[in-house]
């Protein structure tokens, strides 16, 4: 299904990321449309994809995950059935957050969240530099967070213009 986006599917998109939990009524009083003809749209963006998914927020220090990470993963060989082996690998490892194929230096960064620098060592030593094909890892600790913003600058949008 291909959707065109017009203004007020942008509307949409820009309430919803800023507030996933917000009511269909409340959406619709925000973007000038009544509540029926709101809630078909939002389903045709859910159906064509511009909408992956809704989720919570969670604040990693007070669940207790004290150590924010990136790892840059460089492997031994680039070729498609290695780099495929990794990436399933690297689904199942629950302290790797985000994954993010790259080109230059490394060939993946890894946003990881542990309790503790404990965790996050023995994963590093225990889990990523021991994997197949892994040639070598840097690891870089967060010190804080200046910026969180998920989701993409609709205002900025190339398809908006």
């Amino acid at each position: 299904m291909t959707l065109r986006l017009d203004a007020t599917d942008w509307r949409i998109l820009k309430e919803l990321q800023a507030n996933g939990r917000i009511s269909n009524v409340e959406l619709a009083e925000k973007i000038g449309l009544s509540p029926p003809p709101c809630l078909r749209r939002v389903r045709a963006l859910e159906q064509a994809g511009f909408i992956t998914g809704y989720y919570a927020a969670l604040d990693e220090r007070l669940t207790g995950f004290e150590v924010i990470a990136f790892a840059m993963v460089g492997l031994a060989s680039q070729a498609e059935a290695e780099i495929k082996a990794f990436e399933k690998r690297l689904l199942g490892w629950a302290i790797v957050r985000e994954s993010y194929m790259l080109t230059g230096e490394a060939d993946f960064i890894l946003k990881c969240v542990a309790p503790d620098l404990l965790a996050f060592q023995n994963f590093i030593l225990k889990e990523l530099t021991a994997a197949p094909n892994v040639a070598h890892v840097k690891t870089t600790l967060t010190i804080g967070r200046v910026k969180l913003e998920p989701g993409v600058p609709i205002d900025l949008s190339p398809k908006k213009r």
